[in-house]
């Protein structure tokens, strides 16, 4: 069997691992490059594969950096079926098409000012691309077996990152590979733990966080004291916020907050239509979750749904405060970027990023303390207060990476580490080696591996 890394090695996004078994080639995940410019443009290079060679495509989960370069490898001539658990596949549906259409709209709105190079520029991929992708998608339950390629069989069991999020294990004679995915955290307040290892021989395992370990921030407690903190001064907080997962997670802590009386009453507005239909499917999907029936309906009515553009556009002339919670989550596009315009210039305001920002990122530059960023080819200065939440990430840490690999009923060959930047990827290799006596690597991008069977 080999392994081939054709994406998040050396890097947090874009996720695609090409499995080749008896000439039949498996890829696990079909991400996005997100980030850094010289990443993003990765997205227009060729396949590093033939994707009409491809048998099957294995996903994850929904989040783009793993499933948003779908409709592109269907473009490209990939017909065959793509498998995820039925939560990822309505995720998927809501996501990738958003995707077509922010692709078309970028291109759009480059050629109406003439900020490309490219005469006319084209989007990477359009809605119908995405449609159209979409009819690929079968449904493959947690824990079921199925054949996917003449000798390659799968089963997924839950990573706990968001909902529908899979742990990835191929296997072919008696060899077996599991992909992590992203880990959830064990003690997530919505998300049920990542399932155990079990049996594997190889383990490919996310490093996002591998050097660090989460603060043991009370997010609830820091969230409130924002809240009332900067409503005392007549300001609004914004909250960038990825729509599958951190928004959910940032209401259920506000409706929490406002259940103890613990912040003012003060409006709450989610500003993502994307987000809003994401938190409706958390009722459909009550298995994979620790919320009741009644938080489960608190978290949706916390916040007013804000879902034309002509209400987008109200929110910025509010004269009093409010939280307004609002997509992207690393402020890469959407309608944040329009709340940023018009409230980072206020030293009255917040912006508060929950959880990871990619390098490169406004996110990023703004939690670095950047003075200045640039949307829509203009400098916004940014004066209002700038915090990062990290104690609210889906991502498991350091620890908790090596607490789950300890679950494996015996050591696996070798540990390979993929999503994550080579500081921390190098960081959780050592600690893999020195905590558990287990061998482990690196790999680079475009490096394929023979695995023993």
């Amino acid at each position: 069997m080999q392994l081939a890394f054709h994406g998040a090695a050396g890097t947090v996004t874009g996720s695609r691992t090409l499995v080749t078994h008896g000439g039949r080639n498996v890829l696990v995940d079909c991400g996005l490059f997100q980030g850094y410019k010289n990443l993003r443009l990765m997205n227009w290079d060729p396949f590093p594969f033939d994707p009409g060679a491809l048998e099957a495509v294995v996903l994850t989960h929904a989040h783009l950096d793993h499933s948003g370069a779908l409709p592109l490898l269907f473009k490209r001539g990939f017909t065959g079926p793509v498998f995820a658990t039925p939560a990822t596949i309505e995720l998927c549906e809501i996501l990738l098409r958003d995707s077509g259409r922010l692709q078309e709209e970028d291109a759009e709105y480059a050629n109406r000012r003439k900020t490309s190079k490219h005469r006319p520029a084209l989007p990477l991929y359009t809605e119908d691309d995405a449609q159209r992708s979409l009819r690929l998608f079968r449904a493959l339950p947690f824990e079921e077996e199925r054949e996917i390629a003449t000798g390659i069989r799968v089963r997924l069991q839950g990573a706990g990152h968001i909902l529908g999020a899979a742990s990835v294990r191929l296997s072919a004679n008696a060899t077996s590979v599991l992909f992590s995915g992203d880990l959830g955290r064990p003690d997530d307040p919505i998300m049920n733990a990542p399932a155990p290892i079990g049996k594997a021989d190889y383990v490919v395992v996310e490093s996002t966080y591998g050097d660090r370990l989460h603060e043991a921030q009370d997010v609830e407690a820091v969230l409130g004291d924002t809240i009332r903190r900067t409503a005392a001064r007549g300001g609004t907080v914004l909250i960038p916020a990825f729509a599958v997962g951190r928004a959910q997670s940032l209401l259920y802590a506000i409706y929490r907050l406002k259940q103890r009386r613990a912040i003012p009453d003060l409006p709450v507005f989610l500003n993502s239509p994307m987000a809003i239909d994401m938190t409706d499917i958390y009722h459909r999907h009550r298995a994979e979750h620790r919320l009741s029936d009644a938080e489960c309906a608190g978290m949706c009515k916390v916040a007013t749904m804000v879902r034309s553009v002509e209400e987008s556009r109200a929110l910025n002339a509010m004269t009093y405060p409010a939280v307004i919670v609002s997509a992207s989550g690393m402020a890469t596009g959407g309608r944040v970027l329009h709340h940023l315009k018009t409230l980072a210039p206020d030293r009255r305001n917040t912006v508060v990023f929950a959880g990871y920002q990619a390098a490169g990122t406004r996110g990023a530059r703004m939690v670095a303390g950047e003075s200045s960023i640039r949307i829509h080819g203009q400098d916004i200065p940014v004066r209002a207060e700038v915090m990062s939440l990290e104690g609210i990430s889906a991502h498991a840490d350091a620890r908790q990476i090596v607490q789950w690999l300890a679950t494996a009923q015996r050591p696996p060959r070798r540990v390979y580490l993929t999503h994550g930047e080579p500081g921390p990827a190098d960081a959780l290799r050592q600690r893999i080696e020195r905590e558990l006596g287990w061998d482990a690597y690196a790999p680079r991008l475009g490096q394929t591996i023979e695995v023993e069977s």
